[in-house]
């Protein structure tokens, strides 16, 4: 397979985000969106999915944390989904279920070139920190739709509100990491009856 990589810059008005990711990493991580909470878990993405990631956000944080974190999951959204092309020769589905502690959260992907995600994640509080727990969700949203991955994310139980955001993180991690493995049977393939994963 030829090198899965990709950069995307995005600029608005509120936002000036630049991203470049290799998917078939180790797992170096390094970002800076002055948002520090969500710093740690863009470090668990790339991390635990072995895709390396480099982001540099600048945003309207006088505002509040939402655009940045929002238009982060969109660049990095729009670069897995270029730097994977035609998505020949990947595993194309994966879950697991991944315990913290306390805290045991599911993620299941098909990485099928239709965005879609489904969220039974609940927080007992509106913020870890600084951080809105409402964030989370939308980072995902966010990745999901500009990934063209259909994203399945269900906490089973935990209490501490860090924990159940950080499973999240790790488990949809785990889970692209086995979904864009390669096909050791079907290397070359397109892993669809339709013959494209292109929506």
């Amino acid at each position: 397979m030829t090198a899965r990589s990709a950069e995307v810059s995005r600029k608005t008005r509120e936002t000036d985000i630049s991203v470049a990711i290799h998917v078939d990493g180790t797992g170096k991580a390094d970002m800076e969106t002055g948002v520090g909470f969500f710093d740690h878990m863009l470090d668990q993405l790339s991390r635990h999915s072995l895709i390396d990631m480099k982001v540099r956000a600048r945003g309207d944080l006088h505002i509040d944390d939402h655009h940045t974190v929002e238009d982060t999951g969109i660049a990095l959204g729009q670069a897995l989904s270029k730097a994977l092309g035609e998505r020949r020769g990947i595993m194309r589905y994966a879950s697991i279920d991944l315990a913290m502690d306390e805290t045991l959260t599911r993620a299941a992907i098909d990485v099928s070139g239709r965005p879609f995600l489904v969220w039974n994640v609940s927080f007992s509080s509106p913020k870890i920190g600084t951080f809105d727990t409402e964030l989370v969700r939308e980072f995902f949203h966010a990745f999901a739709q500009n990934a063209g991955i259909t994203l399945h994310v269900t906490n089973h139980y935990g209490a501490n509100n860090h924990h159940i955001a950080e499973t999240c993180f790790k488990a949809v991690a785990r889970a692209l990491r086995a979904a864009l493995e390669t096909d050791p049977r079907q290397p070359e393939a397109v892993p669809s009856t339709k013959g494209s994963l292109k929506g």
